[in-house]
């Protein structure tokens, strides 16, 4: 199985002036933990209303730079431009529906 990540990212300033729920995943789709992890995120997320990016990473991209990410799959979860909560490497949906709870009434 492989995840989809965009090369199109939305850039910093657009996703600290987006209004309301934003999770930002960043990835890419050969990556083994990503793949692991994509059934929890697609179930976690499933039905929820919340703007979810896709976001491949790597040498060159400036997003996850700006984010600090270091290790795949990462999803920064924003509230109205604002960082509220991570998950690196989700294990469970309990940890995501944590961060989740975090930026939406759950």
């Amino acid at each position: 199985m492989t995840v989809t990540y965009s090369a199109d990212a939305p850039d910093l300033e657009t996703l600290r002036e987006a209004r309301g729920p934003v999770i930002v995943e960043f990835g890419v789709g050969w990556c083994p933990w990503c793949q692991s992890a994509d059934p929890l995120i697609e179930r976690t997320l499933a039905g929820r209303g919340v703007t979810h990016y896709r976001v491949e990473d790597g040498k060159g991209r400036p997003l996850g730079r700006a984010f600090g990410v270091k290790r795949w799959p990462t999803l920064i979860f924003l509230c109205d431009g604002k960082e509220l909560a991570r998950c690196v490497r989700p294990d469970s949906e309990a940890a995501l529906r944590q961060a989740l709870a975090q930026i939406i009434d759950t």
